[in-house]
Formats: structure tokens, C-alpha cells, sequence
């Protein structure tokens, strides 16, 4: 199974109003592993930046200045991303600006290059209800370094955006495990080697586990008897 993470930076918030993408990246996972494999393009937008998007990322229109505009690279990132599923964090959003910029020149919509679009930030609302699901506050949750993420970027967000989404989807490994093949190193987006914190196992307090009896317990009164999480007594053989 061929994904790309991707992500992208913008002039503003809406394509709607003339907004276009300044930069653009992608990092292929293969069977759920990093392949090294990446797209990474900066692009003029032949617009202004407005200030507040420009906060958020630090691009200005002065570096952009010898950058290739869009349709100048819209091939390329056409043939990436063709025929995979895409992982992108509020997916509606970079979809959105690709689909207005694919358009302008003509191109097929995402939906119809790609397998299918898979939103992280939904994902996480329905897995962590009622908490923040940033980027950031998924990697702090993960335990996922962040550090180097004083400002957004879309190469380093794709490999950051990577990291959550298999620790979100991590079930998802025994269905990939193939008996014949020795585990892979993780390579980011430039093919080196990626260290990764190991797995924390939390083990329940005496408190939590004396609380976890409880809930059981009022479950197997509820349902008389019925609660399939408590040990039954063995009927004795007649």
C-alpha cells in the first residue's frame, strides 16, 4: 500500500479569494514504512503573502522571488501523488488550495489522481473527543519530538505528521506484518535514518486498578451476572 503525507503552506486561509500555495511536500510511506522517497517545492505565488499567514510560517515573498510558480511544478506533483492515499492534517484545507490550483491549469481534481484522502485531524477528534488535536499537541500526546517546529513548515510537518499517524493507527502493524521480512529501518524525507523514542508501557496505579474493579463490578450487577470481563467460576464436571 503506496501513501504520501503531505502538507502544504499558503498566501492565506482561502483559495476561494485568490489564495495559492507557496509551498508544497510529501513523504512516501510504503506497507506503513518510510521509504526516503519525498517531494519537497517551494513556489512563487504571483500574489502578496498576508501578514498573519506569513506569522505563521516565516515565508516571505522575497525568498519566494526565484521560486517556480506552480505550474511549473504541477506535473511533477501530480505524478506523486497519483494513485496513492493521501494522510494530511485538516485535509479539506490543503485539498482545497490543490484542487484550485490543478484547476487552473486544467488538471484532474485530487480525488481523481488519488486512491483516497485520509484526515488526521478527523481521525484524532474521533480517537482523543474533546482535546486539542494539533500537530503539536498530537506529538506531545505521542511523544513525538517536536522541538525543531518554531514555525510551520511543510517538510518537516510531513514527517512529523508521519510519526502521529502511525502511532495513532499502530493496531493497524499486524495486518502489514509480512513472517519473511526482517524489520526496516525508518528513513526521513533524506533517506537517513530516524531514531524513535521507545514505546513508554504505563502500568495502572493501585488506585486505577481498584477503580477499574469497580466499574466492573456495578457492570456485573447491572447485567446481572453477565459482564464478560469478570472471571467466572468454573461449573464443576457432572
Amino acid at each position: 500500500m503506496r501513501q504520501i503525507v503531505l502538507d502544504t503552506e499558503t498566501t492565506g486561509l482561502d483559495p476561494r479569494q485568490g489564495h495559492r500555495i507557496i509551498e508544497v511536500a510529501g513523504i512516501e510511506l510504503v506497507n506503513r514504512r518510510l521509504t526516503g522517497r519525498h517531494l519537497h517545492k517551494y513556489v512563487h505565488p504571483e500574489r502578496d503573502i498576508d501578514a498573519g499567514a506569513q506569522a505563521v510560517h516565516g515565508i516571505s515573498l522575497e525568498f519566494l522571488a526565484d521560486k517556480p510558480k506552480f505550474a511549473d511544478i504541477a506535473e511533477e506533483l501530480a505524478e506523486f501523488i497519483r494513485g496513492a492515499e493521501l494522510i494530511i492534517h485538516n485535509a479539506p484545507f490543503d485539498i482545497g488550495f490543490l484542487n484550485a490550483e490543478f484547476d487552473r491549469l486544467g488538471f484532474v481534481p485530487v480525488g481523481t489522481l488519488c486512491h483516497g484522502v485520509i484526515d488526521t485531524l478527523k481521525m484524532a477528534k474521533e480517537i482523543h473527543p474533546g482535546k486539542r488535536n494539533s500537530l503539536d499537541a498530537l506529538c506531545e500526546r505521542y511523544e513525538i519530538d517536536n522541538s525543531s517546529r518554531t514555525l510551520h513548515g511543510a517538510l518537516l510537518d510531513t514527517e512529523l505528521l508521519a510519526d502521529v499517524y502511525l502511532a495513532m493507527t499502530r493496531g493497524q502493524n499486524s495486518l502489514m506484518i509480512d513472517v519473511d521480512t526482517a524489520p526496516q529501518p525508518q528513513l526521513g524525507a533524506d533517506g537517513q535514518v530516524r531514531q524513535r523514542k521507545p514505546l513508554q508501557v504505563r502500568r495502572a496505579s493501585e488506585a486505577e486498578l481498584a477503580e477499574h474493579d469497580r466499574v466492573l463490578a456495578a457492570i456485573d450487577k447491572e447485567s446481572k451476572g453477565a459482564c464478560i470481563w469478570l472471571p467466572k467460576a468454573e461449573t464443576p464436571a457432572t
